[in-house]
């Protein structure tokens, strides 16, 4: 819930900021980097809360005491390097998100760009659909219609607000600086593009996981076996 809440005032945020950016490289507006500094403890929260949620579901599962007392020395740790390696990507997103790009987002750019910011904060636009699918997974909702209805919105959200925004924002920076679209890459700073690569990596990876679930779950059922084939 507070994650959907979360994206739904970023995509906001960033829909304000954009729409109100004329000049996509000058102009300014407030809550560029007001929802930037608000946006750090939630990445911080969000960590500590995947790992309670981590934490839960290891104890539910009995790895914990057996007569219910305090868990052996060493268990919290291993707790926390099963959550790493299970959420790994997701961790060093966050934490990339908290060290580097809030870093970057105050400091260097110097109150430049707050058109591109704004796109950024609308890639969370996905976020409520991915969540609301995790629910319905989660009280065994997932051969609903509600349950193919969200994942096909989680999809083109996620390709649209994730994967495409990176090619529109090279895309209007060409048309800003008259230049075509496969100009763009030659014409900015290396580590501009370094950044989009490793900003887009991982959206790729979590895309293509989301298309895999789609397949399995518009993938037509097979039939269950007849008695006849079944005693055959």
């Amino acid at each position: 819930l507070v994650s959907s809440v979360q994206a739904i005032m970023a995509s906001t945020a960033g829909y304000i900021v954009s729409t109100s950016c004329k000049h996509i490289i000058d102009d300014q507006h407030w809550l560029s980097s007001a929802y930037t500094q608000f946006a750090v403890p939630y990445f911080i929260y969000d960590i500590y809360a995947m790992f309670l949620c981590h934490w839960h579901k290891h104890q539910v599962k009995g790895h914990g005491g057996d007569d219910g007392g305090p868990r052996a020395p060493g268990s919290m740790w291993a707790v926390a390097r099963g959550y790493l390696h299970k959420e790994f990507l997701m961790v060093l997103h966050h934490a990339v998100m908290v060290l580097v790009c809030f870093p970057l987002s105050v400091v260097w750019r110097q109150g430049k760009g707050d058109f591109f910011l704004g796109c950024m904060l609308m890639a969370e636009v996905s976020t409520p659909f991915v969540c609301l699918g995790k629910i319905l997974i989660q009280y065994k909702q997932q051969h609903t219609l509600l349950h193919k209805v969200n994942g096909a919105l989680m999809l083109l959200s996620f390709l649209c607000c994730r994967v495409l925004l990176f090619p529109y924002l090279y895309w209007a920076y060409g048309r800003h600086a008259g230049l075509p679209l496969l100009a763009v890459p030659l014409a900015i700073p290396a580590h501009v593009n370094l950044g989009a690569a490793l900003l887009l990596a991982p959206q790729l990876y979590w895309f293509f996981l989301i298309c895999r679930g789609a397949c399995r779950l518009f993938r037509p059922r097979s039939p269950p076996p007849s008695p006849c084939q079944a005693q055959d």
